[in-house]
């Protein structure tokens, strides 16, 4: 027996289809749409659309923006001589919050994993290769603390050590097995002041 009507089944069904949500969140977020005003739904359905649309990768350091360059590289105050390397959008956002961190970033899009077929040619190696040829004195390695942030760690710092830029990790602290983007800012504070070189 259908419970809902297949427009229902469908918003709901659709709403279950992305990351973390479950059956009956998405069905009251179905709801929630459905009872809010047309104007309402329309400005958020054309949200989502312009953001797919718009939202493109930093030329410089490739996280998510709306412009050719974002705001963080964009910016003559920052410290573009240090060069935090995360894994995602997400992870530099972390960062941001904490509002010590004065440098720029350059984001991964992952992290190497042999387990899932994601070896260094997948991930954005090459143009943080290609950043160190520049102005730059110290890369801080933010990878995650599991397995495959830490084989990135221990691949970057090799490919790294020979130029003679400093080459830092971020202390532990952050627990292992644990993502950036879900600890508290004090945490990754503590982190950040105490890394270590490789």
């Amino acid at each position: 027996m259908e419970l809902y009507s297949g427009m229902m089944s469908k918003l709901i069904e659709e709403f279950a289809s992305l990351p973390g949500i479950g059956q009956k969140t998405a069905q009251r977020l179905a709801f929630y749409i459905v009872n809010q005003p047309k104007e309402q739904v329309k400005i958020f359905a054309d949200t989502m659309i312009e953001a797919r649309e718009k939202i493109c990768y930093c030329r410089e350091c490739f996280t998510m923006t709306d412009r050719e360059i974002c705001p963080i590289c964009a910016n003559t105050r920052r410290d573009h001589s240090t060069i935090m390397v995360v894994e995602t959008t997400r992870d530099q956002a972390a960062y941001e919050k904490t509002g010590k961190y004065e440098g720029v970033y350059h984001v991964l899009g992952g992290a190497i994993s042999p387990m899932l077929g994601v070896g260094p040619g997948d991930i954005r190696l090459k143009e943080l290769i290609q950043r160190l040829q520049g102005d730059v004195k110290e890369v801080i390695i933010a990878t995650n603390s599991t397995l495959e942030g830490e084989t990135t760690a221990m691949y970057l710092g090799k490919l790294i050590k020979p130029s003679g830029i400093k080459c830092t990790r971020i202390a532990s602290g952050v627990p292992v097995g644990g993502d950036l983007e879900y600890i508290d800012e004090v945490t990754l504070l503590r982190a950040l002041d105490g890394r270590t070189e490789l």
